[in-house]
Parts: C-alpha cells; sequence; structure tokens
C-alpha cells in the first residue's frame, strides 16, 4: 500500500517497503500507547476518557512537538493491522466515549482496513482522526464515512513560520483545503445527551511564545474561512521540548499576558464555540508516558 507514498503535502513518493519516508515510517504499522486519555477538550474525554492509540512517528517535523520521543524518534512497536482492529475493539470495552487517533497521517491506508475490520466485528463508539492539520485532501477523501469527529491543528498562519519551525513550505493552503473537506464530510458539531461530541470538527490552535501575531492571524482564517461550523481550542500548555532550546524566541512557555491578549482577540472576533486552555505551572503533565502500554 505504500510503495509510492504521497499520503501527506509532502507528496514524496518513497517506497516505503524498502525505504523508511521522510515521516520516519515504513509500511509496517507503529504504535507507542493505547491508553484512556482525560486531557482532551471535555467533549472528547468527558468522564469516561477519550481511547487513544498514538501512532509512532509523523510526517510534520516541528522543533517544539511534545511527543518528540515518538514523533521524531520514532519509539513504538510495529503492529499489524489485525492487531491495531484488535486495539480498537479493546479500547470500546474499557468503556471510552471514542477512539482517538493521534498523529494517523502515515498510517490511513492500514487504519482504514483496520476500522473496516473492527467495525464488521462491533465497533460502534465514534472515531477520532487527531492530526498536525498537514493533511492532503485526497487523503482525508479516503476516510469519509470512517471518521465521525476531526481534529486537526491549524499551527500556523505564513508558510515563512511552517518553515522555519515544522519544515514545509505549504503548510497553510494544506490545512485551509483538508479541514474544509473535513467539514464537507462530518457537519457541524452534534454531541450527545453527555455533552460528547459525536460529529464534527474541532480545530486545535497552540500559542507559541513570541508569536501572538501568528495566533491572531490563525484565528482571523478561522472565522473567515470556518465561521460557525466548527469548534476552536485554544491550547496554552505549550513548554520547550525537542529541539526549542536552538530556537531562542521559542525556548520558554508562553506568559499570562500573550493568553490573555488571544482571549481579548476572540472576543473581538466574536469566536465564542470551543474552548481556552488555562494557563498551568507543570504543563509537562499533558505529555503521556510512551510505554509501549496495551499495544
Amino acid at each position: 500500500m505504500y510503495k509510492n507514498c504521497r499520503l501527506c503535502p509532502r507528496d514524496c513518493g518513497i517506497d516505503r517497503t524498502k525505504n523508511i519516508g521522510v515521516c520516519g515510517a515504513s509500511d509496517k504499522v507503529k504504535v507507542a500507547l493505547v491508553s484512556i486519555h482525560n486531557f482532551e477538550e471535555p467533549c472528547i474525554s468527558g468522564k469516561n476518557g477519550s481511547g487513544t492509540v498514538f501512532f509512532s512517528n509523523c510526517n510534520l517535523r516541528c522543533v517544539y512537538c511534545q511527543n518528540f520521543k515518538i514523533s521524531r524518534n520514532g519509539f513504538g512497536k510495529e503492529i499489524s493491522i489485525k492487531r491495531l482492529a484488535e486495539i480498537f475493539l479493546e479500547q470500546q470495552k474499557r468503556g471510552v466515549n471514542n477512539i482517538n487517533l493521534v498523529t494517523p497521517t502515515m498510517y490511513v491506508d492500514s487504519i482504514i482496513e483496520a476500522l473496516k475490520m473492527a467495525k464488521s466485528k462491533g465497533l460502534v463508539i465514534p472515531i477520532v482522526y487527531n492530526s498536525s492539520g498537514y493533511e492532503k485532501v485526497e487523503t482525508i477523501k479516503k476516510l469519509d464515512g470512517l471518521i465521525d469527529v476531526y481534529l486537526p491543528d491549524f499551527k500556523y498562519a505564513t508558510n515563512r513560520l511552517s518553515k522555519k519551525y515544522s519544515g514545509v513550505n505549504n503548510y497553510v493552503e494544506s490545512a485551509i483545503s483538508s479541514i474544509s473537506e473535513m467539514i464537507k464530510q462530518v457537519g457541524k458539531p452534534v454531541f450527545n445527551d453527555d455533552g460528547i461530541i459525536t460529529k464534527g470538527v474541532i480545530i486545535r490552535h497552540m500559542i507559541l511564545p513570541n508569536n501572538v501575531l501568528n495566533s491572531k492571524m490563525v484565528l482571523k482564517k478561522i472565522k473567515e474561512k470556518f465561521s460557525d461550523n466548527v469548534l476552536v481550542s485554544i491550547m496554552a500548555q505549550y513548554f520547550p521540548s525537542g529541539d526549542a532550546n536552538k530556537y531562542p524566541e521559542i525556548n520558554r512557555k508562553i506568559t499570562k499576558d500573550e493568553l490573555k491578549e488571544i482571549e481579548e482577540y476572540l472576543i473581538k472576533l466574536n469566536i465564542t464555540n470551543g474552548y481556552i486552555q488555562e494557563l498551568g505551572e507543570h504543563e509537562e503533565e499533558y505529555v503521556p508516558n510512551f510505554d509501549l502500554s496495551n499495544t
């Protein structure tokens, strides 16, 4: 399935059956952690938690990635498509609200097969596609009818920043076009009686230190392009990780003033549907312990 891989906007065409792609992935599914996660947005985690499956490697090479151990260093365990389907069903038995596919882009073809297999054996809970936003429309179209909730990032408003911090020069147009396709597939957010999202798109944006203008520009684009068709989740949990120490301007946490400025801008744009994360003292607690549990 991965002999001429063009799943993401890098469009590299690498034969992943023989070589490792830019993303770090081969043709084998690699998973670092299967867990019940309680730190997602309230409408995803709820009381029962989200059934996360953290995939290893990533097609976006963010220098500050908080999951650097698995995204850049490739920590994880190779599993079969059959095993992945079993994991989905095991998560459902644990009583989670949903199956949460974290950084799944490199393995879309395998995930499709695993989802079809699991659904034929009784998988019924919503499927969440949790990604960096660096997606290809053609790849998202493959998932039509299989994904219930899309949870993309919208990291940058300019490709200058995406090139500097993530190594790609076509992030903005890729995010906008792929999110548009996501909305086309699942429509406006829908919730069950417990307040858990069952359909829809939630766009995440993490504030980077010394980059408040970027955040404002991203929010303006979200308002202009997607209006009230999505929820917006503002993340304040940034802390220096990975290679962030090589970039002095982002080698610190964000400040209260930076967060306040974004909060005020949300009001100015009249963006009212979504979430704003509070500043904490130990943002590192949001990073899971990638120990191959339940893989």
